[in-house]
């Protein structure tokens, strides 16, 4: 059984006037415990909603979403989504520490043992000693990593991330990509990862689905076999690393302009 199902679903809206647009139609893929998989797709392809979907966040127009065989009609206990929008989902009021907390608190877990794994999250992710600090006083990359850690310290089945890192500067984005491969191999969490940014997803991810232009379906699964733990400098300039960034790079390419 895997842990994450997705089956043949589609999602439409309705405009004004009465006529319905197709966002995404059809899609089917598995995720298995453990595994780091990315989508990646055109621009407009429907990553977001498809996401959104998945999370219970949105009623899918039809086909089912599964996590541990059970269909779900709503947002599941097992499955957090982490948005790409940090400083619109972090509580300005609480401070890192508190922040962190919620996640523990909404599951009913306010406890010395709860703040010590709130505290050995923060110092995964990098914030060790910024505790007491407010959101609004730390830089994008380091609300983001605060984000990162809230979401774990919900001990989820699946993470879920919305182009996580695409409000950060270049640099900060390399390596918040090196702390979250950190926190997943170290925590074993379930990732499956939205994002426009080729070289990211082969980076970071045991395999990637490549969507088709709207309404989008899955073109194409591809297995990255690169070695782990992987360098931002030796792995990106690998052969296969190349190699596999011009082939998606030319697949969606040829989707887009379709």
């Amino acid at each position: 059984m895997h842990l994450l199902e997705v089956e043949a679903l589609s999602k439409s809206y309705r405009q004004i006037g009465g006529e319905s647009t197709l966002a995404i139609g059809e899609i089917s893929f598995q995720v298995e415990k453990g595994e780091f998989v990315s989508l990646v797709g055109p621009s407009g392809c429907g990553k977001t909603t498809l996401l959104m979907c998945i999370a219970g966040l949105i009623p899918a127009s039809s086909g089912m979403v599964k996590v541990n065989g059970a269909g779900i009609s709503g947002p599941p206990k097992n499955l957090v989504l982490v948005f790409q929008e940090y400083n619109r989902s972090l509580f300005a009021w609480r401070s890192v520490l508190g922040n962190v907390l919620f996640g523990l608190e909404v599951r009913g877990k306010l406890s010395r043992e709860a703040e010590d794994r709130a505290r050995h999250l923060i110092g995964l992710v990098g914030l060790e000693g910024f505790e007491r600090h407010y959101p609004w006083e730390l830089s994008g990359g380091m609300q983001q990593r605060v984000a990162i850690a809230r979401a774990l310290a919900y001990g989820p089945e699946v993470l879920l991330m919305d182009e996580p890192f695409g409000s950060v500067d270049a640099l900060t984005r390399l390596e918040l990509e090196d702390t979250l491969l950190k926190l997943w191999q170290e925590l074993k969490t379930t990732i499956l990862f939205v994002t426009h940014d080729i070289e990211e997803a082969i980076y970071l991810s045991d395999r990637i689905c490549l969507l088709s232009r709207r309404p989008s379906r899955v073109v194409r699964g591809i297995e990255i076999r690169l070695e782990r733990p992987r360098n931002q400098l030796t792995t990106r300039a690998d052969r296969r690393f190349v190699e596999l960034r011009n082939d998606i790079y030319r697949q969606i390419s040829d989707q887009a302009v379709k």
